[in-house]
């Protein structure tokens, strides 16, 4: 902490504390420099240490502190106005507008005093000579807080029709509160136009767009937009998160987590800032956050976890009814405060209208992950809810119609089969004087061991007893076939095939006796067939010979039963497109890929052509794969489409994430990185709900962070890789997942100016990239570390990293690399020690490294042409490096000396960049116009006028010879060659000017 010697001293205190985040901290060092400014004895200190004062307190959450300062100050101003200089003068007056919206954020404040002061506001401008605009905006809050729609509306279109001057709040902030009000009123598509300037970048604050990001999420939901919903919620949350003062918009994103569907976001969101729950600098935007904090507990209450664990105040343990119950209570109680001082309800109303709403989106997957609270309810008041449940079941339950139902779901394959004949046996057993049939008895144990899976040899063999009790062998005997194949998906599989000789012998026979039908004795061929194909599965490599002819046999032994004789019966038909399924198999893995996604397509299309869709899914995911690696990719985003849609509701959560992400590297592969991204975020969202959030769902958001960087959706891609990261590792997912999202990241970071992140983040996957035995990447991630650095003003550190891009670059004989490196260090030594003797040699030695590398090249021609470009562009940057090395206080003859150094290397780029050809001409006239301006300065107006006309000739004849065109159809920009042309034509009027005098 520095210490505070005089004003100047004192001033850069006060600018180092304005760039520490917002908060306590912050506040009590600003009051520490009021005390200092005052030991100065300096009015005009101290009225600078009252502003720091005043504007740090406004941003945080002590909000309330501000009257104090302003009191003074404009005491002071009363008193000596002369002490005021122009910029304090303009500031004393810009703080009214605080003053007048922090009264009426205290309830404690009379709405009389608010009213007062807002006509000391109109007094003071109108004196000032300001617009009434400000005062007018003032008025409006007023009457909108107080619920006066009238006087609103007339206060609004007077601020409206107002002049903008320099006391009006700027254009991002007015628009805000525009588009607010229409939002407020119903009008969510006016309100969105208004933000829109503000929402692309045009108006930008400390506050915005952070406040419309904020206020926009509820409109778009309502409007069916909900992706940018979404967006704006991701991009917005990033920019409010650290922003201690935003408690309001805050709360806006938990409220748009509640209405979505994204109730653990939301809880992660309340946990990252418990101190929002107790903070009383700023009553209203804590009635904010607590409305919201009663609407998302309300949400789990509906959902029937009232009784979660869930963040709340410090001190203690919270269930959601309980946090619920305390925030209502405070909320109401705050609300009620307001309306008392107001002589109105509003706000109540408006708290309670907050409480109540309806989810606008069942669900909305973000992208991001977040951990579900965990139960905290008592196990024997689950047990208890169970008893209850089934208690109504057996009393709604018509026994005969659910033993009806049942078999009609069994019998045509539906997926809820199983849970069908679970609940005929569970009213069965708690109906009294009920004793089922023996062939529904057989049914409930047949399904018992549908359920049980590898567990459920002994129920498959309980249901082939009672199958033969009902005299049905045939059922019985396929029921024993069953039992044999569960034991063989426990590893058994020698074992299953002895368990099912019997059972297939003796099938035959009775088939060939007419003691049985097709079904049953398709059943027990079946299950053989599995069985075999169970060894086809567990082989390592390819499949031996009598392996594979051992199962294609069995499989076609079931064919020839069954195609043909399936007619309406949908287990026939399943039986028939199974069976084209294994030889779908066998025919991949015995390398006629071909034959096999033919296969697999007509397995897939007789499920779907015999009503049961479901059962596609997993030959189409099949195909999908197989058509990938044969390089069909159109079929393999066919059978991909298909699956998803042939799932449909009974998909399971896993499978359908797999689904979507396969389909999102297809579509991703051919360039739609939309499409891509969209089935990335569902990817993700399904992996979370099957709980392989920290595992699939990981991958999925590092893959759907890559396609919204490539959209350059920077801020989205930010969050969803830092969510990814939080799981990613190089156990699981692969050293090289985690280098790339942390590159991915750090390009991120990059391009939203978080330029000291951006370096940790490129150092933290260059320290792993230095252990891989290929070091392209190693050097790559230096050098973007390097830049990151020196944009975050780390220039040592920089230097450093550079430094060591450098020698990786010589390592790789990269000679780019290495020159690009030394150029950079260059630039560096120059804005950051003005040293220009070191400058000058690193240029130097990239020049050096450039010639090097042209003996090397030998008669590669692409080789020379790079490095042709790195030359001409060395020794443009060497002219630009010089010129601006060129001390202003310097003497004449010493800044001649360097210009004309410097307009020796752009001739020598200009000389370079001839040799590319058509190819350089961009590069050719930039430096030839570079030249020129060095010719004006140098006093040689002649010269430079020849350059200008040089580089319009050349732009003439790119445009007739057809030269230019649009960016990235391999001819010239002609978007360059315009501002060249546009360039050339101000030279060429600055040379000719002193003609003209």
């Amino acid at each position: 902490m520095s210490e505070i010697t005089d004003f100047d001293s004192l001033r850069r205190a006060m600018a180092e504390n304005g760039e520490q985040p917002e908060g306590p901290a912050r506040n009590a060092r600003a009051e520490q420099l009021l005390a200092e400014a005052e030991k100065l004895k300096i009015p005009l200190a101290v009225i600078e240490a009252l502003g720091h004062q005043l504007k740090v307190y406004n941003y945080s959450s002590e909000k309330a502190k501000m009257f104090v300062p302003f009191a003074r100050l404009l005491r002071m101003w009363d008193e000596r106005p002369e002490d005021f200089d122009a910029y304090e003068t303009h500031s004393l007056h810009w703080v009214f507008k605080w003053m007048s919206a922090g009264m009426l954020d205290q309830p404690h404040v009379p709405l009389a005093s608010v009213e007062k002061w807002l006509g000391e506001m109109e007094h003071r401008y109108r004196l000032a000579g300001h617009s009434e605009r400000a005062v007018r905006s003032a008025e409006f809050s007023v009457a909108a807080h107080v619920g006066d729609v009238a006087r609103a509306e007339r206060a609004f279109a007077s601020w409206l029709a107002a002049d903008r001057d320099t006391m009006a709040d700027c254009h991002a902030c007015e628009l805000h509160g525009q588009g607010w009000w229409q939002a407020q009123r119903g009008r969510d598509t006016e309100a969105l136009e208004l933000w829109a300037p503000v929402l692309e970048g045009e108006y930008t604050c400390a506050h915005e767009p952070h406040g419309v990001l904020a206020s926009s999420l509820l409109p778009l939901l309502r409007l069916g937009r909900p992706d940018e919903a979404r967006a704006h919620h991701l991009r917005g949350f990033r920019l409010v998160r650290s922003m201690e003062s935003m408690r309001g918009a805050y709360a806006a994103h938990v409220e748009f987590c509640a209405l979505t569907g994204n109730e653990a976001r939301g809880l992660e969101l309340l946990a990252e800032r418990p101190a929002y729950f107790t903070d009383e600098g700023h009553p209203r935007s804590k009635l904010e956050f607590l409305s919201v904090v009663v609407l998302l507990m309300g949400r789990l209450g509906e959902l029937g976890l009232g009784g979660e664990r869930v963040p709340g105040a410090a001190g203690r343990e919270w269930t959601a009814d309980e946090l619920a119950a305390h925030a209502r209570a405070e909320a109401l109680a705050l609300a009620a405060r307001f309306d008392e001082r107001n002589g109105t309800e509003h706000v109540s109303e408006r708290a309670r209208a907050r409480m109540a709403q309806r989810p606008l989106v069942e669900r909305l997957p973000l992208g991001v992950r977040a951990s579900r609270p965990t139960s905290a309810a008592p196990a024997p008041v689950l047990a208890a809810a169970a008893s209850a449940e089934a208690a109504g079941e057996v009393a709604d339950a018509d026994l005969p119609a659910l033993i009806d139902e049942a078999r009609r779901l069994s019998d045509t394959l539906r997926p809820h089969a199983v849970e069908a004949w679970a609940r005929v046996a569970r009213v069965a057993a708690a109906t009294e004087d009920v004793e089922l049939a023996v062939r529904d008895r057989a049914e409930i144990a047949d399904h018992e061991a549908i359920g049980l899976g590898p567990r459920g040899a002994e129920a498959f063999e309980r249901a082939a007893g009672l199958y033969a009790q009902a005299g049905d062998l045939g059922e019985a005997l396929a029921a024993r076939a069953r039992a044999a194949y569960v034991r063989a998906l426990g590893g058994e599989v020698d074992e299953a095939l002895a368990a099912v000789a019997e059972p297939y012998d003796r099938i035959l026979a009775l088939y060939a006796e007419g003691g049985t039908e097709v079904p049953q004795a398709a059943g027990v061929l079946m299950a053989r067939a599995r069985i075999l194909m169970r060894r086809v599965y567990e082989a390592e490599g390819p499949v031996s010979e009598s392996v594979g002819t051992a199962a294609e046999s069995a499989v076609r032994e079931l064919l020839a039963l069954v195609d043909g004789r399936a007619g309406d019966d949908v287990r026939l038909a399943a039986r028939v497109a199974e069976g084209h399924a294994m030889l779908a198999e066998l025919a991949t893995r015995s390398g006629e890929e071909g034959t096999g996604a033919e296969l697999f397509a007509r397995a897939a299309a007789e499920f779907v052509e015999a009503g049961v869709p479901w059962f596609a899914v997993e030959y189409e995911a099949r195909l999908a794969a197989l058509a990938h690696e044969l390089g069909d990719m159109a079929e393999a985003e066919r059978a991909l489409r298909a699956a998803l849609e042939h799932g449909g509701p009974f998909l399971e959560a896993i499978g359908r994430a797999q689904l979507h992400l396969q389909l999102a590297e297809v579509v991703g592969g051919r360039g739609e990185a939309e499409e891509a991204a969209e089935h990335a975020l569902e990817s993700a969202h399904w992996a979370d709900e099957a709980g392989a959030g920290p595992t699939f769902g990981a991958w999925a958001r590092h893959q759907l962070g890559g396609y919204l960087v490539r959209l350059g959706r920077w801020a989205e891609a930010a969050e969803v890789l830092e969510s990814a990261l939080t799981d990613l590792s190089a156990e699981t997912h692969g050293d090289g997942a985690v280098v790339q999202t942390q590159w991915w990241l750090g390009d991120c970071l990059s391009e939203l100016g978080e330029h000291r992140d951006a370096a940790e983040r490129r150092l933290q996957a260059a320290e792993i990239a230095r252990h891989w035995p290929e070091q392209h990447d190693h050097a790559t991630l230096a050098h973007l570390a390097a830049e990151s650095l020196g944009h975050a003003g780390l220039h040592t550190e920089a230097d450093r990293a550079y430094a060591r891009a450098g020698e990786l670059w010589r390592d790789l004989g990269n000679v780019r690399g290495l020159i690009r490196s030394l150029r950079a260090r260059a630039w560096l030594a120059l804005r950051t020690e003005r040293d220009t003797d070191v400058a000058r040699a690193l240029m130097t030695s990239a020049l050096e490294e450039c010639a090097d590398a042209f003996g090397a090249a030998g008669d590669d021609e692409e080789a020379r042409l790079r490095l042709i470009a790195e030359l001409g562009d060395t020794h443009r940057q060497f002219g630009d490096l010089l010129a601006r090395s060129a001390a202003e206080d310097a003497d004449d003859d010493a800044i001649r000396a360097t210009l004309d150094e410097a307009l020796s290397q752009m001739s020598e780029a200009v000389a370079v960049f001839v040799a590319l050809g058509e190819s350089g001409l961009p590069a050719r006239t930039g430096a030839e116009l570079a030249a020129g301006w060095l010719e004006c300065d140098l006093g040689r107006p002649a010269q430079a006028a020849a350059r200008a006309r040089a580089v319009l000739r050349s732009c003439a004849d790119a445009a007739v010879d057809g030269l230019e065109g649009d960016e990235g159809d391999g001819r010239v920009d002609g978007e360059t060659m315009r501002a060249r042309r546009a360039e050339a034509e101000q030279l060429l009027q600055a040379a000719e000017e002193p003609r003209d005098r």
